[in-house]
């Protein structure tokens, strides 16, 4: 996602002179599973301005689905919703006949070859994390998480982001003086919260020069030492370990090197809090368009494959999951993004922009169907003598 050369104030794409040939049959019977139609009228219809968007899709399914987007062949007043529906319906499984070739073709490639092997570990920084931080700086909160806000007792994204970091801390049972080790450290929110709030020292790695270098401005002065590297080449050893927003990005052919080094990197009497998406059901692929545009090499675990890679070696002490909170998260970067477009758009195309719409729009859905989960999971070793107690914030009073 490179930044271009100003253009001109974003417009809505306008139909082509003449009007799009009627969608294929099958493509209308696809899309009637979600109870979607195409030129409808109601807020999660597909309005198709170009007849090579039902190509596109029937070639690719997602990524045409997207690309076509992003080249504005369509729109949809409510992209969210929409993909609740098609998310709900499981109409991408529906469709694995119209694109079969290239869907098997996606999944050897991540059978085949681990597409997050050191070599390959800086490329979402470059791609994604590296798109510009005044992007993030307008859709965050103050302190620039990336990650899922916890909504439990909180109104606003800024009170909801503060709770989670506090739970955080609080789960990890971090005390004065101790070590924490932040695996995925993004924009240092994580360890600047932890080093003012509960006194400890941190180590934070990303894999964004982008982020690193804006994250060591922000914790100056503090107990903490941010780093470009990553996470295979951590040496050390901490008295707690966290991981948030990161283990999307390990993959299935690297969850044994990476719990195992974790365990060495941790403190016999330590404390390892993993904060990651996850899915419904192990899955052997990723969609196409999230890791051509967004995320390239992620892939989404499930609870089956992080609980094999970690028998044996960690007593899970606590799984939380609140996946739900992480639709109105990215409702409220997408409020945030729209806001400041006025503001970003002399420095990023309209491609861009839709391209961003498509892809906080089409996660909300995730998450909001219950295909995508959050989760944080609480690891200590066997041989941890003090009990861990679970927690969950109070009551709000």
């Amino acid at each position: 996602m490179q930044q271009t050369s100003p253009v001109p104030p974003l417009s809505s794409p306008q139909p082509s002179a003449s009007t799009p040939p009627a969608p294929p049959k099958v493509l209308q019977e696809l899309l009637a599973r979600a109870d979607v139609q195409i030129n409808g009228n109601r807020p999660w219809d597909i309005q198709a301005h170009d007849k090579h968007v039902y190509e596109r899709v029937f070639s690719s399914w997602s990524l045409g689905l997207g690309e076509s987007y992003m080249d504005g062949e369509w729109d949809c007043e409510q992209l969210d919703e929409l993909f609740t529906r098609l998310l709900r319906a499981d109409v991408g499984s529906a469709a694995i006949g119209l694109s079969r070739v290239k869907l098997i073709a996606e999944h050897l490639r991540h059978k085949l070859f681990n597409l997050q092997s050191k070599n390959r570990a800086f490329e979402v920084g470059e791609q994604h994390y590296d798109a510009g931080n005044d992007v993030f700086e307008a859709m965050l909160d103050s302190r620039m998480i990336y990650s899922c806000a916890y909504w439990e007792h909180a109104q606003t994204l800024e009170d909801a982001q503060f709770a989670k970091l506090d739970m955080i801390c609080r789960k990890l049972q971090l005390k004065p003086g101790e070590s924490l080790l932040d695996i995925g450290c993004g924009w240092g929110g994580l360890a600047k919260f932890a080093a003012e709030r509960y006194g400890v020292k941190v180590t934070g790695v990303t894999v964004s020069k982008e982020q690193l270098a804006l994250a060591r401005k922000r914790v100056e002065g503090l107990p903490v030492e941010l780093l470009l590297q990553d996470y295979r080449d951590l040496q050390g050893r901490f008295d707690k370990v966290v991981s948030v927003g990161m283990f999307e990005h390990v993959g299935p052919k690297n969850y044994d090197t990476y719990f195992g080094h974790v365990k060495r990197l941790m403190a016999p009497e330590g404390v390892f809090l993993l904060h990651t998406i996850g899915i419904a059901s192990t899955s052997q692929s990723t969609d196409p368009w999230i890791d051509r545009y967004v995320f390239p090499n992620g892939k989404l675990p499930s609870a089956r494959e992080i609980a094999a890679a970690v028998e044996g070696s960690y007593i899970i002490e606590d799984w939380h999951n609140f996946g739900r909170d992480y639709d109105r998260t990215l409702m409220a970067w997408w409020e945030n993004f729209e806001r400041a477009w006025p503001r970003l758009q002399d420095r990023y195309s309209q491609r861009f922009y839709r391209m961003w719409k498509y892809y906080l729009m089409c996660c909300a859905g995730f998450f909001r169907s219950r295909e995508g989960q959050l989760w944080q999971i609480v690891l200590t070793n066997p041989g941890r003598g003090e009990m861990y107690r679970s927690l969950r914030p109070a009551p709000a009073a």
